[in-house]
């Protein structure tokens, strides 16, 4: 059955961040009526799957499962190869309950050091999974590669973008305009991917 979804449709976006809603509904090209799980008073669940997809699937489910509404949810993060793909599912946990990315930024600097490590490769992946109520899921995974740079340059983007230079890059996600790190960002790729999938 070929999935999709007409211009107009009411869509719950899983999330409890006004601006990341919003954010969805420039991405999808304001085709849809895009409203955010916060809200409509819905619970966030527990993220308690070990992938991206797995935790934006549980997200998206319980959305449309409580909303009666088709639901589409991201999961996203920075994952490391010298730290064995940490902090990957974790990276908004490493930035504590006060989401102090400065410190978490520390944090992945100060494990290398530990370690002894000097392999600065690591990739963002951003993982959406939109879901219909008791139905059926589509998912999808874009990523970008890159390698790590200290100190963090550029006050720009957010999360761990200021350590975070994309392949073939000199500026990092910190210091690009934001239109240009949206044109090529792991975000945009697994919305292009989406897009593909619901759109054509």
């Amino acid at each position: 059955m070929a999935l999709s979804l007409p211009a107009g449709t009411r869509l719950v976006a899983a999330t409890h961040n006004p601006g990341k809603a919003r954010e969805i509904a420039v991405l999808l090209e304001d085709r849809f009526q895009v409203v955010s799980a916060g809200e409509l008073g819905l619970p966030e669940p527990a993220e308690t799957e070990s992938t991206f997809t797995g935790n934006a699937l549980l997200k998206a489910r319980a959305a449309a499962d409580r909303s009666r509404l088709p639901a589409l949810a991201d999961d996203s993060g920075l994952s490391v190869r010298g730290l064995d793909g940490a902090p990957g599912i974790y990276s908004a946990r490493w930035a504590g309950p006060d989401k102090d990315f400065g410190l978490a930024m520390r944090k992945v600097e100060e494990r290398l050091h530990e370690i002894g490590s000097d392999d600065r490769f690591a990739w963002f992946t951003c993982a959406l999974a939109l879901a219909w109520p008791d139905g059926p899921a589509v998912v999808v995974e874009g990523r970008i590669e890159g390698e790590l740079t200290f100190p963090p340059r550029g006050d720009r983007g957010f999360g761990y973008d200021p350590i975070f230079l994309p392949e073939g890059g000199r500026q990092t996600f910190g210091e690009l305009e934001p239109a240009v790190k949206d044109a090529m960002s792991h975000r945009a790729r697994a919305f292009a991917q989406l897009k593909a999938a619901l759109f054509d």
